[in-house]
């Protein structure tokens, strides 16, 4: 897969073959800290990356990485508040920028991230629940629940469950053997009524909807993880780029071999590279 050069508002961001119907494009979130700075050089955007964007062609991987995430400026935990940026803490926003992001990018992969309270536990969700819009924990700004206006609760009746599609023994088994400190976990699925949940539903809906291989754009893997609060930023990291490598290596096994040409998105008025929005 070739690599994705960005010059102005021109982003190579398809990456796709003329004889596929996928993209080479893997898409990371985070939120509360450390999960916003383990993948804070996989931004486009230049006021978040510290002035170079690591995605392109990772590593020779053929896979291009984009990560999103909010700041917290003047913020210290335990609770940092909703931040500024991409996918703050808000089911609204995060709504929002969940459905304007992977229509940019047309991920074929979907990793979201979030911080734990156990922890050094890198736990991988087995899977999510969609609740009624009474039973989502509140918010931080009003409307503070996801409410009947948003596309997944308009999707996803009460009860759904949406289970994840990353090769999780492999990644555990990496992250066991490569991250001193680390403890790899999974359980059958996320009990959690927060936007850890929430954002973590989305991205099994959007294999759901996107795996068949008819479809426009594939997505071959999604899922939730969840990220200790008390390990140290360079465990994060570690603990991020082992499991970025387990994911490309399953996309190759499973069948997502690297497109024979690219074809250019014009992001019109657009930059995927913005400015960090503000308060």
């Amino acid at each position: 897969m070739r690599r994705v050069v960005c010059a102005g508002l021109l982003v190579s961001l398809a990456s796709v073959a003329s004889a596929s119907n996928f993209t080479n494009n893997i898409m990371i979130t985070g939120y509360w800290p450390p999960t916003n700075n383990m993948v804070r050089d996989f931004s486009p955007n230049p006021d978040q990356n510290n002035g170079q964007w690591l995605g392109g062609n990772w590593e020779g991987r053929g896979y291009n990485i984009y990560s999103y995430f909010p700041e917290f400026p003047g913020q210290t935990g335990p609770s940092w508040g909703k931040g500024v940026g991409d996918f703050e803490v808000d089911y609204q926003k995060t709504s929002a920028d969940w459905h304007r992001i992977t229509d940019q990018i047309k991920p074929v992969a979907i990793i979201t991230f979030s911080r734990a309270q156990n922890n050094f536990e890198w736990r991988l969700e087995g899977g999510n629940r969609m609740y009624a819009e009474s039973q989502w924990t509140p918010d931080y700004q009003a409307p503070t629940r996801p409410g009947s206006d948003l596309p997944i609760m308009q999707a996803l009746a009460p009860g759904t469950e949406l289970f994840s599609t990353l090769p999780i023994p492999e990644i555990m088994a990496n992250v066991g053997a490569q991250v001193p400190g680390v403890n790899p976990t999974t359980v059958p699925i996320d009990n959690g009524r927060f936007l850890s949940n929430f954002i973590g539903l989305h991205g099994n809906w959007y294999h759901k909807l996107n795996n068949d291989p008819s479809a426009e754009f594939r997505n071959f893997a999604a899922g939730h993880i969840h990220v200790g609060f008390a390990m140290s930023p360079q465990q994060a990291l570690d603990a991020t780029l082992v499991t970025l490598r387990t994911l490309t290596d399953h996309l190759d096994l499973i069948g997502a071999p690297a497109p024979s040409s690219a074809a250019a998105i014009a992001i019109g008025g657009l930059m995927l590279a913005r400015r960090r929005r503000t308060a």
